[in-house]
């Protein structure tokens, strides 16, 4: 049974991916972001411990999964038990164009007007991708992609998610 870790940049098309392989039935989907931060505002870091439990106890209760996510420091705990890892790395404009572009999330934001006014906020930090050094940066998600042993995948252009599905489902 497939158990796959999706990472990459913001908008580069981990939360479609995801629901795309969760669609099949093989696989539930956990969107990191739904358990990372504490529902304060402003928003905070929810402490690693408590995250990375939330983590386990999902990988737990299923043969098979999908964790998505932008969180290096998060998907390495979960990096051990995964048989795919999949690296979705098209580029800072083509994550600049799929957040523009993005529709609602309401698991994310009260109403889209919200998750507008957050946009100006996300297109900086997307841009950031490839100079910060932080666990949501290119250099973080290089470091878990190269030093992770098992069956990997990276895809530096816009995600064909039909054929990522295709080959990551038996």
């Amino acid at each position: 049974m497939p158990r796959i870790i999706i990472l990459g940049n913001s908008g580069s098309g981990k939360s479609t991916l995801a629901r795309a392989l969760a669609a099949t039935g093989q696989a539930p989907h956990l969107d990191l972001d739904t358990l990372a931060w504490e529902p304060t505002s402003p928003p905070t870091r929810r402490p690693l411990q408590a995250s990375v439990a939330a983590i386990t106890r999902f990988m737990d209760a299923d043969d098979s999964w999908v964790v998505e996510g932008c969180y290096a420091d998060l998907l390495a705990a979960a990096a051990g038990r995964c048989t795919n890892l999949v690296f979705l790395n098209p580029g800072v404009e083509t994550c600049l164009e799929n957040c523009r572009a993005r529709p609602w999330e309401p698991h994310k934001y009260p109403s889209p007007e919200a998750q507008d006014q957050n946009l100006g906020m996300l297109l900086a930090w997307v841009r950031d991708y490839e100079t910060r050094s932080d666990e949501f940066s290119l250099q973080a998600h290089r470091r878990l992609f190269d030093r992770f042993a098992g069956d990997k995948l990276e895809s530096t252009s816009r995600p064909n998610i039909d054929e990522l599905v295709r080959l990551l489902l038996p």
